[in-house]
This record gives structure tokens, sequence and C-alpha cells, in this order.
């Protein structure tokens, strides 16, 4: 089973660039750019990502984000992660990037979505990953913050399909930025925004009614709340589920305790993603294989997953039969 998850094609929709930053390459752009790190070796460094919720993650993970100065260093950083995703077999990847924690150090937005753009594009040539980019506000700052980047990003419309919310969920609900997000998809921007992570089943409404979300990031926390099961069931709207993730944020306390079987058998979209994997430890298909096990997921199941992850995707529904059909030839080939 371990081997046809590697095998399967898959699809990633929530994955936080910035989250790629492996030690070695934190090192090499920390020593390109000239910047001074507390940390003497990458085993140091990784040994520093031992967390205790989101808020201490997102401490270390915003320190990382200081050595990515140049636009190569942001070309770098997403071509590191597109290589590992094609050993993986992911087929097509909606990337989360935040402008924010790069411009409020003095970083042009350009120099950010151009170094990133770039290397989808290769993405898209050489490794034969389609890619879709979308433009995280910070919910910890405010919406006034939220407006200035969405101004700043017009520009830049042609290369973002859509905006999400992240960062520190607690008292920051989704209600903050109902502008911002009337105002993104008057643009023609499509919605998405992580809700009931720490946060309560109620971020996961707001985000459905005052932000018109297309698609929940997490949403684990929604089997709390019976009639919202109900609404995600019947509109089956997707939910971005990122197992270890939740585990390595203290979510859940063990891997066999999370929701994700559970959500699969009430009949919700839910899709298996890796969120921030240079920091958590796994990809994609460390997040299966995990799974798998702990959960003791069937075959089905991972069908199952996989097959929502292109479904829940932004790209067309000729792509997605094209992409499902793919799968549906490893399902049988498996039988």
């Amino acid at each position: 089973m371990e081997e046809r998850i590697r095998s399967i094609p898959k699809a990633e929709l929530h994955l936080h660039i910035e989250g790629t930053l492996e030690p070695e390459l934190f090192f090499q752009l920390a020593a390109r750019n000239n910047i001074a790190i507390p940390y003497h070796s990458t085993e140091e460094l990784r040994a520093a990502y031992q967390f205790n919720n989101l808020q201490s993650f997102l401490d270390i993970y915003y320190a990382g984000t200081k050595v990515l100065i140049q636009e190569e260093d942001f070309y770098d950083l997403t071509w590191a992660y597109l290589k590992r995703a094609k050993q993986q077999n992911i087929r097509h990847v909606e990337m989360f990037f935040d402008p924010q924690s790069h411009t409020n150090r003095g970083i042009d937005f350009q120099t950010v979505v151009s170094g990133i753009s770039r290397a989808l594009k290769d993405g898209r040539i050489i490794l034969n990953i389609s890619s879709h980019l979308i433009m995280c506000f910070l919910r910890d700052l405010s919406e006034e913050s939220a407006l200035k980047t969405l101004k700043q990003a017009l520009p830049f419309v042609n290369n973002i399909i859509g905006i999400g919310l992240d960062s520190a969920e607690l008292n920051n609900p989704p209600s903050k930025f109902k502008t911002v997000y009337e105002e993104a998809r008057q643009q023609g921007l499509l919605t998405v925004a992580h809700a009931g992570e720490e946060g309560p089943p109620e971020f996961i409404w707001q985000a459905l009614d005052l932000l018109k979300v297309r698609r929940i990031d997490h949403g684990v926390r929604c089997l709390e709340d019976e009639a919202l099961v109900n609404r995600l069931r019947e509109e089956q709207i997707p939910l971005t589920v990122c197992p270890v993730s939740n585990i390595k944020l203290k979510v859940f306390k063990r891997l066999e305790d999370h929701p994700l079987k559970r959500m699969l058998e009430k009949g919700l979209c839910v899709s298996i993603n890796s969120d921030d994997p240079a920091y958590f430890g796994g990809y994609v298909n460390e997040n299966f294989i995990e799974c798998y096990h702990s959960l003791n997921l069937n075959q089905q199941e991972i069908y199952q997953l996989a097959k929502n992850s292109f479904n829940a995707s932004f790209i067309s529904p000729e792509e997605k039969t094209k992409f499902i059909t793919e799968l549906d030839g490893f399902r049988l080939i498996s039988q």
C-alpha cells in the first residue's frame, strides 16, 4: 500500500511555500544574503522544530522568512518544493504565499510574486506540474493591512488565482476580513480561508457565510457541529486537511485521534495536504502513509482522498477528468 500511495497521482491544495524552507536551503540563503542566524548547523535548526501550539510554530516560521530577500531566493524556494512534488507524483499544486511577511520587511511585492511565479512556470514546462498561486492575508494583522496588500497585488492578478486567510486563528475570526474578501471577489479572485483548526466551528460558518469561500483550509473542528457537517456534506465544500501538521501543533494528541477517517465516512470532501512540510517533517506522501497506518485507511479511502484532491481544486472540469482518469488507471492496476 505504501508503494501505491507513492505512485498514485494527487494534488496538493494546502501548502505554504514559506513552510517548505528546508534547513539546508535556509543556511544557503542566509549565506547568500549575508544574514546572521542563531543556529550553527542544520541539525540544530531542525531540532528547534518542536512546537506547543500554532503560535510557537509561527514564531520560528516568520523568523525563517528573513533569509528570503531576492527574487532568486523565492524562485529557489519554490523550485525546491516542485522538485520534491515531482518525486511524490503531485500533478497539481495550489500554493499559498504570505506577502505581508515579506513586504513588512521592506521586500517589494513584485520581488516575491515574480520569483514564485517564474518557478511555477518552469514547473509546468519542465516538470509537468500544473499550478495556481493563492495570496494569503495574515489574520493577526488588521483588515487595513490586508486591503493594502490586495491593492499591491492587483497588477499581478494574472499570476494569482485567489486569496486565503492564515496565521494565528484564535481571536481573529473570519468576520474581521469581510470587506477585503468582497473587494477581492469583485476583482475576480477566488476565495478560501483557514478555519476550524484552533478556532471553533463558528469560524467555519463565518468563512462560508461572510467571506463566501469556495474551500475551507483545515476545518477539522467541524465535527463538533452536526448542522455544519450536514451543510459541508450537502454542498460538498472541500476541506483541505493537514494531519501531520495537526499533530505537530497539538490540535490532536495522536494521529490515531485524528478525525480524517470519520470525516470521510460522513461523506465530506476532505483531502490530505502537508501545510508546512519542512517544519512538520512530512510532505504529502508521508501524510498519506502515516494516516494509512494510524487510521487504518483502506484502498478505497486512499483512492477517495486522492480523487477529492482533484475535485476540490480550481482546475477546469476537463483537467479534473484527465487527472481522475489517470488516477483510475493506477487504481485498476493495483487491484
